[in-house]
């Protein structure tokens, strides 16, 4: 597919690319379209993962698509059955034929002469280099480092002679039968494993610095389990999906007016689950407010079962340094182990690493505004899909196809070759991009766009105001130049 020129090249086949596929296929079948993939497989993230239990951190009414009723009955799905979900859409809608891996997009280079982006890409197989242009760059590489995860230097760490595991490189045969375990971390990865491995495992031990917020939900929902016997699947899928985006919504608002109400909800539901001498303020009660960081969902309350249960148990500490057999702490505990899980997190990157230019200019994404969240502020013909962080991913997703269909059905009708966001005049600098305070976020403060005091340069996080915005608002405003 060398010197090939495409209409939309979109850079990404997980979760972000194929919804962008489907949409482009539905309301733009004109258009010419590749999907660029740096791995072997589509799925990104549903395909990366494979730790024991990996499942959905948001339920699957609003993080399947709009288009696509989820069909299952389980509220949080497990990795396997969301990564059977996107090739079900890329199997109907035949868009695995429009996927090239092994092609990792290393730089690209808008000409506003030339009106066109110009791709530079490699195969991850043989190193080989190549060229394609395209009119437009419509970015669905995620926000993590695919290639490496972020682990702390932790002291002594070649002293340890049992495995230590990072859940993004998780190896296919590890036998943990038996073993003595430690999960460094308490978010949603380690309340994943934690469960998902107790019963095979002599015992798990959760390891943190400081507590998480959890939300303990049942993982079937009754209304719309009931709503499904009596009528169709699609119209139980829009009964929860609506139900769960208005109870998102309504939750993160009283998180943010009230945010000691919802702390002492959320650390109720801890203690209901656990024994009364239990220690909770220690090991459950965070330093924070609710929503400050991603809050974890708990289905069913499995991690509380699991400590419960005499399977697991979690310690609030620092580490002091690793030695041949666990983890010495700053107490001066010790911690036995065979295993070590470093569920520390992963490395943000907004834009997959790619070098991006505009007419030879070297675009700095830190210097940087985002227009509705989704364009960068003179970089034109270029969408991006960065999902909500108070959300499902996927309904961002969903919602940024929609327009950018919308934008390359407008600039056709009306012939324009490109649209640049250009922001009128001095816009004040409102806040962090990303309000958040969790560490993946925090490492990468200075790297992320700035987000500006007014519409449209706000990332904003209210699902209803972007349907208003993106779906069924106008695609014209003084702020977006067409040529």
């Amino acid at each position: 597919m060398d010197d090939k020129h495409v209409n939309i090249l979109i850079v990404g086949a997980g979760l972000s690319g194929i919804g962008a596929a489907y949409h482009l296929k539905k309301e733009c079948p004109n258009k010419e379209y590749l999907i660029l993939e740096s791995r072997d497989q589509l799925g990104g993230t549903w395909d990366l993962f494979r730790y024991p239990g990996i499942r959905s951190d948001s339920d699957m009414t609003t993080m399947g698509f709009r288009f696509k009723p989820w069909k299952g009955e389980k509220l949080v799905a497990e990795g396997g059955a969301i990564l059977d979900y996107l090739h079900e859409i890329a199997d109907e809608n035949k868009i695995k034929e429009k996927i090239q891996y092994h092609s990792h997009v290393e730089s690209a280079a808008w000409s506003s002469d030339m009106a066109q982006w110009s791709i530079n890409y490699r195969n991850k197989l043989d190193n080989s280099k190549s060229v394609l242009t395209c009119d437009f760059l419509y970015l669905c590489v995620g926000y993590y480092d695919y290639d490496q995860g972020y682990e702390p230097d932790f002291k002594g760490r070649d002293n340890f002679k049992g495995q230590i595991i990072h859940p993004q490189k998780w190896p296919n045969d590890l036998d943990y039968s038996g073993k003595r375990v430690v999960v460094i971390g308490s978010g949603a990865t380690a309340v994943t494993i934690i469960p998902s491995m107790a019963e095979k495992t002599e015992h798990i031990t959760m390891l943190q610095r400081s507590p998480t917020y959890y939300m303990i939900r049942p993982n079937k929902n009754p209304l719309g389990n009931f709503i499904r016997k009596i009528t169709n699947n699609t119209v139980a899928y829009y009964v929860m999906r609506w139900q769960n985006i208005n109870m998102q919504s309504f939750f993160f608002k009283r998180a943010r007016k009230y945010p000691q109400r919802v702390k002492d909800f959320l650390i109720g539901l801890v203690k209901d689950h656990l024994p009364e001498n239990f220690d909770v303020d220690r090991h459950f009660t965070p330093p924070y407010n609710p929503w400050d960081q991603r809050l974890c969902l708990v289905p069913d309350g499995d991690l509380f079962n699991a400590i419960n249960d005499g399977k697991a148990s979690v310690v609030t500490d620092h580490i002091e340094e690793f030695e041949t057999d666990g983890v010495k702490l700053k107490s001066g505990e010790k911690l036995q182990a065979d295993i070590i899980i470093t569920a520390t997190g992963f490395n943000v990157l907004l834009f997959g690493n790619i070098d991006i230019k505009v007419d030879n200019k070297i675009i700095d994404s830190s210097k940087s505004m985002t227009y509705k969240g989704m364009m960068v502020s003179n970089v034109p013909n270029l969408i991006m899909t960065f999902g909500y962080t108070n959300a499902s991913w996927t309904l961002r997703a969903d919602l940024t196809a929609e327009y950018a269909c919308r934008l390359f059905n407008y600039m056709d009708k009306h012939g324009y070759k490109y649209c640049q966001p250009t922001p009128e005049g001095e816009i004040e600098i409102d806040g962090e991009w990303l309000d958040f305070n969790s560490g993946y976020v925090m490492r990468v403060l200075e790297k992320l766009p700035r987000q500006g005091a007014r519409d449209p340069w706000r990332n904003t996080q209210n699902y209803k105001k972007d349907v208003l915005q993106l779906r069924y608002g106008r695609i014209t405003d003084k702020e977006l130049k067409f040529i």
